[in-house]
Formats: C-alpha cells, sequence, structure tokens
C-alpha cells in the first residue's frame, strides 16, 4: 500500500507540474485558498477537496486501512498545527513542495529545507516520546 500510495504522490505532482506549471506543495496551495488571487483559487480548492476525499475513500473502502487517532489533546493538536503553519512559512514550503517535489527538480534549497524538516521531526519525536512522558 505505501508503494502504491507513493506512486500516486509522485504522479499527482508530476501531473500538476507537468498540466498546470505549478509545483504540488501543499502549504502553498492551502495559503492560495486562503489569501485568494483572482482565477487561482478553484484549481487549489478541487486539488486540497481531491486530497480529503481520497482519503475518505480510502478509510471507507479498503478494509483494515488504519484510522486516525482520536485520542489527542485538541488543545495540542491546534498548537501543533500553528507551530507547523509558522515552520512551512519559514521554510518556504512544507514536505510536499521540499521532499516531493524539490528533490525531484534535484533543489539544493530542498534538500537542505528537507534535512532540516526530517532532524526537527526526529528531535522532537524523542523529546515527546522519551523525555516528555
Amino acid at each position: 500500500m505505501a508503494l502504491a500510495g507513493g506512486v500516486l504522490i509522485g504522479l499527482s505532482a508530476t501531473l500538476l507540474l507537468w498540466l498546470n506549471g505549478r509545483v504540488a506543495g501543499v502549504s502553498g496551495i492551502l495559503n492560495g485558498v486562503l489569501f485568494p488571487k483572482a482565477g487561482d483559487v478553484s484549481w487549489r480548492a478541487m486539488f486540497l477537496l481531491g486530497l480529503i476525499a481520497a482519503a475518505g475513500a480510502y478509510m471507507a473502502l479498503v478494509p483494515g486501512a488504519p484510522l486516525p487517532r482520536t485520542d489527542y489533546s485538541r488543545v495540542a493538536l491546534v498548537i501543533a498545527g500553528v507551530l507547523v503553519g509558522f515552520g512551512t512559512r519559514m521554510g518556504n514550503g512544507c514536505t510536499s513542495g521540499h521532499g516531493v517535489c524539490g528533490l525531484g527538480r534535484l533543489s539544493m534549497r530542498s534538500l537542505a529545507a528537507v534535512l532540516t524538516f526530517m532532524a526537527t521531526a526526529i528531535a522532537t519525536t524523542f523529546v515527546v516520546r522519551h523525555l516528555w512522558s
């Protein structure tokens, strides 16, 4: 299933770049919906709705598909979302834009961003799972 998901992500990123000339950076796509420019919202909204619909269809149609965890604090999720949003602004993109599209285009800036994302994620996981609890 992971291979199929990776192929679909790569295919969708390639098609968006090829057909629309746009990088499939989800934070940038969402930013374009939240702060719209004339004539630039519909494809962004459709892309985001497609992400949500595909995840919902997968959970509904695939037997044994993992379901999202529900035992997280709502406050912690909001704080985490704000921190991720702040980080994507600082890094001028997110893991989909830098990790999928940027690395595929051999961008050194994206390589630096992905290495920073990964190091931060590893450190955060270690602190939360082993030091904090």
